[in-house]
C-alpha cells in the first residue's frame, strides 16, 4: 500500500485553503485536504482560468491587494497554495 504524502498546512495557507473552497464553491474538497505543494491548475486541484480570475477577487477583497490578470508572475503566484499564500504575505495590506 502506498501513502499519498500531504505537506503539513502553515495557519496562513490553512485560511488561504479555506478562502478557496468557499469563494470557487469546491463542493466535497477539504481544505485541510489540500497539498500546500500541489499545483491549483491542471492535474492538481484542476482549478481553470475562471477559477483563477475568481480566486484573485476574493484574495483582493480579504487581504486588500490586487493580483493582475495581465502579470508575468501569475504562472508562479499561482503554481501552489504555498506559493500563492507566499506571494500573498510580501503583499498583503496589514
Amino acid at each position: 500500500m502506498s501513502e499519498t504524502h500531504v505537506a503539513a498546512q502553515t495557519a496562513a495557507e490553512a485560511e488561504l485553503a479555506q478562502l478557496l473552497v468557499d469563494s470557487l464553491n469546491l463542493d466535497g474538497v477539504d481544505p485541510a485536504g489540500i497539498d500546500p505543494e500541489a499545483r491549483l491548475f491542471g492535474e492538481g486541484l484542476g482549478l481553470d482560468s475562471i477559477d483563477a480570475l475568481e480566486l484573485a477577487l476574493a484574495v483582493s477583497k480579504k487581504y486588500g491587494f490586487q493580483l493582475r490578470s495581465d502579470s508575468d508572475e501569475n504562472r508562479r503566484i499561482f503554481a501552489s497554495l504555498r506559493a500563492l499564500s507566499a506571494h500573498i504575505e510580501q503583499h498583503r495590506v496589514a
